[in-house]
């Protein structure tokens, strides 16, 4: 018998639908995320949509120091696949305050 290893994907929700946040615009998307930082450490979080646009989960992609931090697209994916998100947005902070993409930032979206 061959061995392989076993893959589990679990997404444990917690929250009744009807309890659920709405997004509506960008002010509930900006709520949702930052609710919880720390602004001089750059990161990048994700919230995961239902077709409604109610959040099924916030998710820290990653974090890293005052100057940048790594993203790892597969990561995104498996989130979003997990959840079985129907849409998803993306955001990070900038703790120099400079609210100008930098050109890692316009590289992340020529994925």
């Amino acid at each position: 018998m061959n061995k392989v290893s076993e893959v589990k994907l679990i997404y444990k929700n917690h929250i009744k639908p009807s309890e659920r946040i709405r997004i509506e615009g960008p002010q509930d998307a900006f709520d949702a995320f930052w609710e919880e930082t720390i602004e001089h450490i750059e990161e990048m979080k994700m919230l995961l949509l239902n077709r409604s646009n109610h959040v099924l989960g916030v998710v820290s992609i990653s974090r890293g120091g005052t100057s940048g931090t790594v993203i790892d697209t597969k990561l995104i994916l498996q989130y979003a696949l997990k959840a079985n998100a129907h849409g998803i947005i993306l955001a990070h902070n900038h703790p120099s305050g400079n609210l100008n993409p930098s050109d890692a930032d316009l590289n992340l979206l020529q994925v």
